[in-house]
């Protein structure tokens, strides 16, 4: 890092503690540690353990050629960042996909597999709790695992603490000289010793300092050193830099400045600052750049900043003496407005390209300043501000005061994401979402959200296999349903609890539940639900070995299918009709029922469904004895779609 200086000896200790023999190695219990080697860098908020972890990890990195992955355990407000959120973070960095709604030891269990036999370091940055970190530990000795965190992790085995105090006095100055230049510190080394210990040599304090020194090339080191000094001694040395800061800082800046820790997740843009300010995007961006000049804020990727997070509880305290809460709660919902309407924008760029339509005819009537580009942009900004974003959601949906403006965002964000990235690669996400839906639907009783957000956990649910929990939750969808006198939810409850029982290959009670989805769909004359649903009966009742009740339910199918004039829906149904009188013991009528429906998929001009239906009649044919005519018939499906056996295989919609 370029403006990292001093710590050489504790660079150096990190270094040997990397090959120092263990603690149960010296105890003689084991020959090699089981685990990854744990070093530790321990300081307060502001003693630059953050930026000797990262300068340690950099210098280390090559003995590591499987990469580093990082994360972060603590919100710059302090909030704790849920284990599970981390362990995902761990594993997309190694580009595994993760289950959505899975716990921690199911996640942990799949990152140590995914490190196995890796040489990684996983830096982790501002941990509170012992157990995020073990969660976290690799299996392997082979990788090294470097904590940053304000005091000792009892619990973790073996760790390698390294304790940070303030700077030495000529790596202080140092630092100020990196700020303000060399001439003023040169011209009174003196004054710049004395002004680094005020600061305690303290880096986030020199930083603040030596900002405000580069902002003012005629101020003299000396006076600013007594102007420290003279100050009020509470705080410490970070609180007096902090407060020479913005007592030179003009009233709109400062209130700009009080407003930052709303801003999720501590990272902040022009919108997100134009927002809570309530100025312009251009007026904003330009005084985050001043701020991260002074040391406010620090640069991140992407045109982010970052809120440093020994500074939160400073801003914080301000905020509350400053601004009445009403103020606070309107800035906040302008945030969350604006994020809003930059998610409907980033949604809308997507939409517009996808389906070929004229992007100023999807975006009008949004100001310039919230459109993309184009399509790439967006998704690029949704993927930078996808933390943010999901912390916004979370932090509105647990203020509880802003629920319609919590709901928006949440749906925005999910039609965001299932819009650029796809339902399957985006569901760890959504399943968050929805449950922070379901949270809100049940604290203000609104039973059509609520049965929503069960609907969607559910279906996430039974996707990975969890297909207890998905009927458990149908059921409850059921109930909610019920409650908002919606009739689509409980139909779809429905069916869903009957496809749950299908799938633990409960038959009777599947073909229970899709009878009762049946009897409703006939008494509100949705004509394409009943097809569907015969058919699913028919399957039901094909696996239970009942094959005269799944042919009436699979005749029942196809005419549902004739009066919509589906096509090649009917061909499906004639096909499952003709398996069923196949197992039935009923060749000829099989054979009969499948010429049918291979005619109907020719008049459908479905060449897959129809060659797949050649496929079957060929193995009819086979068991009646004409191999002759079954050669002719599979002849007939490899013209259609050439050798690809698996281009031949039937699906229905009903499975």
């Amino acid at each position: 890092m370029a403006d990292f200086v001093g710590r050489r000896r504790e660079l150096k200790e990190l270094r040997e503690d990397i090959a120092r023999t263990g603690l149960d190695t010296l105890s003689g219990r084991k020959a090699k540690a089981p685990r990854a080697r744990v070093l530790l860098v321990a300081g307060r908020p502001g003693s630059g353990r953050t930026a000797l972890a990262e300068e340690f990890v950099r210098e280390v990195a090559g003995q590591y050629p499987d990469g580093v992955l990082r994360t972060r355990l603590t919100e710059p407000g302090g909030e704790t960042v849920e284990t599970e959120r981390a362990v995902r973070g761990l594993l997309e960095g190694l580009g595994q996909s993760t289950p959505p709604g899975a716990g921690e030891d199911e996640l942990s269990s799949a990152l140590r597999t995914a490190l196995d036999g890796r040489r990684v370091v996983i830096l982790v940055d501002d941990a509170a709790d012992p157990h995020q970190v073990d969660a976290l530990l690799p299996d392997t000795p082979e990788c090294l695992v470097v904590v940053t965190a304000e005091g000792p992790l009892t619990g973790i085995p073996d760790v390698r603490p390294c304790t940070l105090g303030g700077l030495d006095t000529p790596s202080a100055v140092e630092m100020l000289a990196q700020r303000i230049g060399d001439t003023r510190v040169t011209a009174d080394p003196r004054a710049a010793e004395t002004l680094a210990e005020e600061c305690g040599g303290q880096p986030a304090a020199l930083a603040l300092v030596g900002g405000w020194l580069a902002a003012r090339p005629k101020a003299s080191v000396s006076d600013v050193a007594k102007q420290l000094h003279d100050m009020p001694a509470g705080g410490g040395p970070l609180g007096r830099g902090f407060r020479l800061v913005y007592e030179s800082l003009p009233q709109p800046a400062q209130r700009t400045l009080r407003l930052l820790p709303l801003a999720p997740a501590g990272l902040v843009d022009s919108h997100t600052a134009s927002a809570l300010a309530g100025c312009s995007v251009a007026a904003a961006q330009s005084t985050l750049d001043d701020f991260a000049g002074l040391g406010l804020l620090r640069h991140a990727p992407d045109g982010l900043f970052l809120l440093p997070g020994c500074l939160v509880p400073q801003l914080q305290a301000l905020l509350e003496t400053k601004e009445r809460p009403a103020e606070v709660q309107l800035a906040r919902a302008r945030m969350l407005e604006r994020t809003v309407r930059l998610l409907h924008s980033c949604r809308a760029m997507a939409e517009a390209e996808d389906d070929g339509l004229d992007v100023r005819e999807k975006l009008e009537g949004l100001p310039r300043a919230l459109r993309f580009p184009d399509r790439r942009a967006a998704a690029a900004w949704l993927d930078t501000r996808l933390p943010a974003l999901s912390a916004a959601a979370t932090l509105a949906v647990a203020d509880g005061e802003l629920d319609t403006l919590a709901r928006r965002l949440v749906a925005a964000l999910v039609r965001a994401l299932a819009e650029h990235r796809g339902t399957a690669e985006a569901a760890p996400e959504l399943y968050g979402l929805h449950r922070l839906v379901l949270g809100v639907a049940e604290r203000r009783g609104l039973h059509r959200e609520r049965a929503a957000a069960l609907l969607n956990l559910a279906d996430l649910d039974a996707a990975t296999g969890r297909t207890q929990e998905a009927l458990d939750r149908y059921r409850a969808a059921l109930q909610a349903g019920r409650a908002a006198n919606d009739p689509y939810a409980t139909g779809r409850a429905m069916e869903s609890v009957g496809g749950a029982y299908q799938e633990l290959a409960d038959w009777h009670r599947a073909s229970d539940w899709f009878g009762r989805a049946l009897a409703h769909a006939l008494a509100r004359g949705e004509r394409s639900d009943e097809a569907r649903l015969y058919g699913r009966l028919g399957n039901v009742h094909t696996y239970a070995g009942r094959y005269g009740d799944a042919l009436r339910s699979w005749r029942a199918a196809a005419a549902g299918y004739r009066r919509l004039a589906d096509v090649p829906g009917q061909a499906k149904a004639l096909s499952e009709m003709a398996r069923v009188q196949e197992y039935a013991g009923r060749p000829e009528e099989s054979l009969h029922t499948c010429r049918e429906a291979v005619e109907l998929a020719r008049r459908a001009g479905d060449q897959r469904l129809q060659a797949a239906l050649q496929v079957r009649l060929a193995d009819t044919l086979d068991r009646l004895g004409d191999p002759a005519a079954a050669r002719l018939h599979r002849s007939a499906a490899d013209r259609l779609l050439g050798d690809d056996p698996a281009a031949c295989e039937i699906r229905s919609d009903s499975d």
